[in-house]
């Protein structure tokens, strides 16, 4: 039965793939091209950063960090870096470095002026949706939140930033919940930067399958959450 059910999904999510892919032709075109010429520029760019010693790294922590507050690019985008320059380990260690520390300092944000964080979040309707846990944080909705690809992870940091969670825990789960997706962004980084054109696009097609089902699903999922977060408030 488990395995019917494994399969099930796994079918579900490569459809889900192959059905977004053909409505995203020339997104995916334009990625394509911007791979190919990243490929061939591969060597430049990594030398150029190695070449700054320890303040690469540092750089490349410090935009991690800043990404997370200020969301100024893709998240998606700083871990594909990692691995490129770094490769998939280091370049794993350095981002979560980095979202950890930048998680932090968003939830110290909001904790510590929660007068101006709170109205700026009320604005989203994510908050009224996750409203629920302000009142009662469960640790393993709030990790699967973490886990869940797709879901704007920063504004979480600054929503459990208003809640009474310790500090202790959100750094836990906002730490270990972001692990998965780093590794495969990095991972895949790691790939291109080894000309690996097959293996990248391997990777991309498992992540696709993973997480096509939960972003087609994802307001089923986010109310499902809510019910729950209600649930237990009551």
């Amino acid at each position: 039965m488990k395995s019917k059910t494994l399969v099930f999904g796994l079918g579900t999510g490569l459809i889900i793939a192959v059905f977004l892919s053909l409505h995203l032709q020339d997104q995916l075109m334009a990625g394509f091209e911007f791979l190919l010429d990243l490929m061939e520029k591969r060597e430049h760019l990594r030398n150029f950063v190695l070449s700054l010693g320890p303040y690469g790294p540092v750089g490349f922590i410090l935009l991690q960090i800043l990404q997370v507050i200020l969301s100024p690019i893709p998240g998606e985008a700083t871990g594909f870096l990692g691995g490129f320059i770094f490769g998939k380990w280091l370049g794993l260690v350095y981002s979560t470095i980095g979202l950890s520390l930048g998680s932090f300092l968003a939830f110290f944000i909001s904790r510590q002026f929660r007068k101006i964080v709170a109205p700026w979040l009320r604005k989203s309707d994510l908050y009224w949706k996750f409203e629920g846990l302000l009142e009662r944080q469960g640790i393993f909705v709030c990790f699967f939140l973490y886990v869940f690809p797709g879901f704007p992870k920063d504004f979480l940091c600054y929503l459990l930033g208003l809640t009474r969670m310790p500090w202790q825990v959100f750094l836990f789960i906002s730490s270990v919940g972001r692990i998965p997706g780093t590794l495969m962004l990095s991972w895949q980084g790691a790939e291109i930067y080894e000309g690996n054109l097959t293996g990248f696009l391997l990777l991309l097609l498992f992540s696709a399958v993973v997480a096509g089902p939960a972003w087609y699903y994802r307001d089923e999922i986010y109310e499902w959450i809510e019910k729950k977060t209600t649930e237990n408030n009551s």
